[in-house]
């Protein structure tokens, strides 16, 4: 699939993140991720599940949650990612369906999960508006009455001009710099981001593309889908959303 950018193609590989991000994923994330916070809150919400991750990865939550004693089945783009999840403790016996879940249809869980969760900004990877009320569809499709999805992605900041943004630092360890270029089309809500990793003169680079959304914006997809908005805080520990918030956690439920 291509889309514009900046007045020239760009091509959407659903899977390209993966590839070129998978062996060094964990590494560049950890610290980055309150995983204990969206356990517990994942883990109550979903009740006695089955539960549905869409973009899986690494298996950051979905490992946590089948310690908990919930069925967790996860999808993915990419088979890079989903190999690093299989390499871990107990991977292996997670279900994983390798397909684009901006249109997903899983017979056996159709109706069926107490949650569906789609975390750490995955609702922007996908190339537009269109596929991101697909994805609010497709979680739409595997719930039961009452079940929740789930939604945890940046707020967009209104103070972003067009073209290049300020390069920002992400990592800066003895044994690793990571650094972040962005380029901003406020048209056509997207960036395209560059990540700079630099360890122990091993220079890496990770390009990505996002198409941003102001949270309002995922509510009215939510409407679209059938989904009825519940909640929504600054972060995993339920503090409360506000102007100034950078982060949220959407909560939207069917029926």
């Amino acid at each position: 699939m291509a889309t514009r950018y900046g007045g020239a193609p760009v091509t959407h590989d659903p899977a390209g993140y993966g590839r070129r991000m998978a062996a060094d994923y964990d590494a560049i994330y950890a610290g980055r991720h309150d995983t204990d916070g969206a356990v517990e809150l994942l883990a109550e919400l979903a009740g006695a599940g089955p539960v549905l991750e869409l973009g899986i990865g690494t298996g950051r939550l979905a490992l946590p949650l089948r310690r908990r004693g919930l069925a967790v089945h996860g999808v993915d783009a990419s088979d890079a990612m989903v190999a690093e999840l299989r390499g871990k403790p107990d991977g292996a016996g997670v279900p994983v369906t390798i397909a684009d879940f901006t249109d997903l249809r899983l017979p056996e869980l159709q109706s069926a999960c107490t949650l569906v969760a789609l975390v750490f900004n995955t609702i922007f990877a996908v190339p537009d508006q269109a596929a991101q009320v697909g994805c609010y569809r497709s979680a739409a499709r595997h719930l039961r009455p009452g079940g929740h999805f789930v939604v945890e992605a940046w707020v967009p900041d209104s103070g972003w001009s067009a073209g290049h943004l300020p390069v920002r630092s992400l990592v800066v360890d003895a044994d690793r710099v990571i650094v972040e270029t962005a380029e901003h089309d406020p048209v056509r809500q997207t960036l395209r981001t560059t990540k700079v990793s630099l360890a122990d003169g091993d220079l890496r680079l990770y390009p990505a593309n996002h198409r941003y959304a102001w949270p309002a914006e995922l509510d009215l997809m939510a409407e679209l889908a059938g989904l009825r908005p519940v909640a929504r805080w600054a972060d995993w520990r339920r503090s409360p959303f506000t102007a100034d918030s950078r982060q949220h956690v959407s909560v939207y439920r069917r029926g």
